[in-house]
């Protein structure tokens, strides 16, 4: 079983005046291999180095800093993995060297007016376990690097002396796969830095849940056990969290981690998120006869019985968020209705004339009003389909085309 997930820009029909401003913008950086890595074994699947792409600040932003991890799903077996060294997931020698920097890491004051003039990293995904495994798997043909905890901690280690050391401001920040790397690196993120900087988390489309499907299977529960148990993730686990839970694996999923989490966090996520639904609620293993299909691809093709299941997990999803809503004072939630997948990235679903809001307020604006304390911010959207201000959806076919 292998699940990758992929964001891609949304092909619309129409492109509006501030879709082609940003076209205009569009920002490449250049990727920066991480020679040290290779002594603390800190290595790609394949045994390639790890990597991340740098945009340096400016002004009033040169001493603040917005990490974002990459996501892209994860492999839980030797032939998933064996798979996915040979691509992009799992080796730089596959990657793309120049990275669009758009959304939250774009440089444009008009499209990203809180964060554009900070060093923006984008850390680059190649280890298929978000950032926290620790082991190596070799026989006479094969050898695996699981070393995700290894590439975080050589990549940190890389920019400290670049600036990152002397920073006053710190976001660290993730989608999907990416977004769950920030539950787990959060606190430890803080560690690296001066005791007065300011360091705070954002989780984007990365809560996902501990939840039953259609055939009241736990499947991704097995899945996160199967992957915990294959990368040596265990002992990279929140302690704190390890202790508490009879199945201390569990603590990869957020809903059982975030509670030990100290910094200030945000959690930016669809409570209809489509890789979600579509591999946590409905995985194909539980719809063989794909009652389902016509739903996945067009949500106004569900039945009445398929709208009360995804209401059912959008209230799930608002009770394993209800203490962190309850209790943290200093936390943040965007939670809307669309179904999307990964909405920081892309300068569609951040900031635009026709981005999804909730009470007026765009995710761009949600997040800087909690980064900066101009306002505290925890917005939970109405059900679906109440909400008009969905209109960049990410279709089945968006959302898994980029394994």
């Amino acid at each position: 079983m292998n699940l990758l997930v992929a964001f891609a820009f949304l092909c619309l029909s129409t492109v509006a005046p501030w879709r082609v401003r940003s076209q205009q913008h569009r920002l490449l950086v250049n990727m920066t291999l991480v020679p040290n890595a290779r002594a603390s074994g800190a290595l790609c699947l394949d045994g390639s180095l790890p990597a991340y792409h740098l945009h340096r600040g400016y002004g009033a932003g040169k001493d603040n800093w917005l990490l974002q991890f990459e996501g892209g799903g994860w492999c839980n077996d030797l032939r998933s993995c064996l798979d996915r060294a040979k691509t992009r997931r799992g080796s730089t020698r596959y990657m793309t060297k120049l990275e669009i920097f758009s959304g939250i890491l774009s440089n444009n004051a008009t499209l990203n007016p809180d964060f554009y003039n900070w060093n923006r990293v984008k850390l680059r995904y190649c280890d298929g376990g978000s950032f926290t495994g620790d082991t190596v798997f070799s026989n006479k043909t094969t050898t695996l690097h699981f070393k995700g905890q290894k590439i975080w901690e050589a990549i940190i280690r890389d920019l400290l002396p670049r600036g990152l050391e002397d920073a006053r401001k710190a976001l660290l920040s993730g989608c999907s796969a990416g977004g769950l790397a920030t539950f787990h690196h959060c606190d430890n993120f803080a560690t690296y830095l001066p005791m007065n900087a300011s360091v705070k988390c954002l989780s984007d489309a990365g809560f996902f849940l501990d939840e039953r499907d259609i055939s009241l299977n736990y499947s991704m529960r097995f899945f996160f056990k199967s992957l915990v148990q294959l990368q040596g993730i265990e002992k990279n686990l929140n302690r704190n969290c390890t202790g508490a839970l009879y199945f201390p694996d569990l603590c990869f999923f957020p809903q059982y981690a975030l509670r030990y989490i100290s910094a200030p966090y945000f959690i930016l996520n669809s409570a209809y998120d489509v890789f979600q639904f579509h591999h946590i609620l409905v995985p194909s293993s539980a719809d063989l006869h794909g009652h389902w299909n016509d739903c996945k691809q067009n949500p106004a093709a569900c039945t009445a019985d398929q709208i009360d299941t995804l209401q059912g997990f959008r209230l799930d999803m608002l009770g394993a968020l209800r203490p962190f809503y309850m209790n943290s004072r200093r936390g943040g939630m965007f939670i809307n209705s669309c179904f999307a997948h990964c909405q920081s990235e892309l300068q569609e679903t951040w900031f635009g004339d026709d981005s999804s809001r909730i009470n007026n307020k765009t995710i761009a604006e949600a997040v800087g009003d909690w980064y900066f304390s101009r306002n505290m911010t925890k917005e939970i959207d109405c059900a679906y389909p109440c909400d008009t201000t969905c209109h960049n959806l990410i279709p089945e076919a968006q959302v898994n085309s980029k394994a």
